[in-house]
């Protein structure tokens, strides 16, 4: 259960994937994960752990709130 805050991309991605996106996928300038129609972007590879306001951004995206984030 993540809480909610900075997290890496690898759990991210495991996090996505345990709500139905599948991928990533590789895109123009940033890989991208899929669900039915929605096609969302996710940051690329980096040293650093993607901080709390990018996070909510792309949960915002995903249709995922803040306690089904925390409860995965």
């Amino acid at each position: 259960m993540p809480h909610f805050g900075p997290t890496t991309r690898t759990e991210l991605i495991r996090c996505l994937r345990q709500v139905g996106f599948r991928g990533p996928y590789s895109g123009g300038k940033h890989e991208f994960m899929v669900r039915e129609t929605l096609r969302l972007r996710i940051p690329n590879p980096h040293r650093a752990d993607i901080g709390k306001n990018l996070l909510r951004t792309i949960l915002r995206e995903a249709g995922i709130s803040v306690t089904e984030w925390e409860d995965l």
